[in-house]
């Protein structure tokens, strides 16, 4: 087979050991292989390289995408879009191998309904693809939120102060619900659960008057300004109170094992199901266990909330 491969959307550490995965397993199955630059717009641009096992050596380490990455919103346009089909037929790429979120897929499912074989691989840190238990990249951003918030939790110790600390995510809670937890913070709050801001200042302030030392707060993304709510927790409460926004640390950084593995995993198992037959899916693990779904079936998915864990959250926060 001729096969592309492109990462689309916001870059996640281990979309490097995607490619890796995807290359050297279609060139073990004599497949010709073609890295396509900078997401959909590279495609459309016809920036296609024919990749060898050595154009992809030593990168299973490094973050980020050798292949780069970039948005191309005028791709929701069929004329558009046929251009990157025009650029993949003349090339006689039959299928595409697509790396990213959301925005991502929706990509891949278009190119799919053109006559494409497309198979999507969820690379993206805010783990918000409700077809699969993890994505890539996930496993590596909470890493490292979780070495900003032990770091921040010092200071808040030694100064007596409150920290809310804002984690990325997008719209999906899990790295706001994994790290708090993973760093013992006393307040969580994701999209999920939502924020009463009255009961926190409550809270706090009777904690400030028990003799509490310190307090960490974490939260999702696009839930409220954090430094206002700082100094509406330091005016309240009687904490001094400092508002973080890790920001885009969380994207950068290299990747884990978890997602190195999750990489050479997903990237062989999209190249065996082409081969198969199968396309117009996204793959993903459930348990373990390596799974595929239709792609259009993916996007209409919800991530539903962490029962079990925002649970743990209220007992042992």
């Amino acid at each position: 087979m001729r096969i592309g491969v492109l990462t689309s959307g916001g870059d996640a550490p281990g979309m490097n050991a995607i490619i890796r995965a995807v290359v050297r397993a279609a060139l073990a199955n004599n497949d010709h292989v073609f890295g396509i630059y900078d997401g959909y717009r590279g495609l459309v641009e016809g920036k296609l390289v024919e990749f060898t096992r050595k154009d992809v050596s030593e990168i299973l380490n490094k973050g980020g995408t050798i292949l780069g990455t970039a948005r191309l919103p005028e791709f929701k346009f069929e004329q558009v879009r046929q251009l990157a089909v025009n650029q993949l037929k003349r090339y006689d790429i039959e299928a595409l191998i697509c790396i990213g979120g959301d925005g991502t897929y929706m990509g891949a499912l278009k190119l799919h309904e053109m006559g494409i074989k497309t198979i999507g691989i969820p690379g993206t840190i805010d783990n918000d693809i409700a077809s699969t238990d993890f994505t890539v990249g996930f496993s590596t951003a909470l890493s490292t939120a979780c070495e900003a918030i032990d770091k921040l939790r010092d200071t808040s110790s030694s100064h007596q102060r409150c920290s809310i600390i804002e984690v990325m995510g997008r719209h999906c809670g899990d790295l706001a619900l994994y790290s708090g937890l993973c760093c013992g913070a006393e307040y969580i709050f994701t999209n999920e659960t939502g924020l009463d801001k009255d009961k926190l200042l409550k809270d706090l302030k009777e904690n400030r008057l028990a003799g509490r030392r310190h307090a960490i707060v974490v939260i999702s993304e696009n839930m409220t300004d954090v430094y206002q709510l700082a100094k509406e927790v330091e005016d309240y409460s009687g904490y001094e109170c400092r508002a973080t926004i890790l920001g885009y640390i969380q994207r950068g950084g290299a990747p884990t094992p978890e997602d190195r593995l999750l990489a050479a995993r997903l990237g062989n198992y999209a190249v065996d199901l082409l081969h198969e037959g199968i396309t117009g899916c996204c793959v993903g693990v459930s348990q373990n266990s390596l799974i595929y779904t239709p792609i259009d079936e993916a996007l209409k998915m919800v991530n539903e909330p962490n029962v079990e864990l925002n649970n743990l959250v209220q007992k042992i926060s």
